[in-house]
């Protein structure tokens, strides 16, 4: 529930095109749905601009399915991080949207997109976490633009890139191995980054605990971390940062 609709509701009711009694039962709900082994909370978004996300991992297939039908039922929308192309089939929703590269699935995105996040990997293997950031910040609607495999190994492919460097409005840099990225593009710029480190490595990278710690220990002041491989977190983050900006 927005705050959008919540008006389009009083609105109606003020115009005498909808009962008191009708807007009782679209907002009943508030602010959350009791369906049992999880309670949906519809009112998110109205209290913090980004509607709840459903994390699939750890779920069955049922739950995530019945809690995604009720978000749908309210919002005509919803978007599922760590899922699979299984769930994705049991959902049954026309237009609903598999994303392979980043294990989301989302449909109702916002339309018109706002501002400039820019995304950037230090490798291949850094796409996954950085789709789901792209698919996120996207949903929320912000626009997106990313350039991937541009890493400390060979930074004429960064230097290639700094004309999107310096038209977004915020840059989340994800990076495995030693998550040395970060901040190099953190001294290129003066806009914000967020870091987002991948447990892509060898032994010694800890499954991205050196990365992490790397990205912590930045000499480069302004850089927010986000957990490891926490494409999700990153993307709202950036969303929240770029339509700030956006709405000055």
């Amino acid at each position: 529930m927005t705050s959008d609709k919540i008006k389009e509701i009083l609105n109606s009711i003020k115009a005498n095109k909808l009962s008191v009694e009708d807007a009782v039962r679209k907002l009943k709900h508030l602010p959350y749905e009791d369906i049992s082994f999880a309670k949906v909370d519809h009112h998110r978004q109205l209290r913090q601009g980004v509607p709840e996300v459903i994390f699939a991992a750890g779920k069955t297939e049922a739950q995530v399915t019945e809690i995604a039908k009720a978000m749908y039922k309210r919002s005509r929308s919803f978007l599922i991080s760590k899922a699979t192309e299984k769930i994705y089939n049991s959902l049954n929703i026309k237009n609903a949207v598999f994303h392979p590269a980043s294990g989301m699935i989302s449909i109702g995105e916002e339309k018109k997109k706002k501002g400039s996040v820019l995304i950037l990997t230090a490798g291949t293997s850094d796409i996954s976490a950085a789709e789901e950031a792209a698919v996120t910040a996207s949903f929320l609607g912000s626009k997106v633009d990313a350039a991937y495999d541009v890493g400390v190994a060979g930074l004429h492919r960064l230097m290639g890139n700094k004309n999107l460097i310096k038209e977004s409005r915020v840059i989340i840099v994800v990076a495995g191995m030693e998550g040395a990225l970060p901040s190099v593009v953190g001294g290129m710029t003066d806009k914000p980054v967020i870091a987002v480190p991948t447990s892509v490595g060898y032994g010694t990278s800890f499954g991205g605990i050196t990365a992490l710690f790397a990205m912590l220990n930045s000499c480069v002041p302004g850089i927010a971390v986000m957990n490891i491989d926490n494409g999700f977190g990153a993307g709202v983050l950036a969303h929240k940062i770029n339509t700030l900006t956006v709405n000055r």
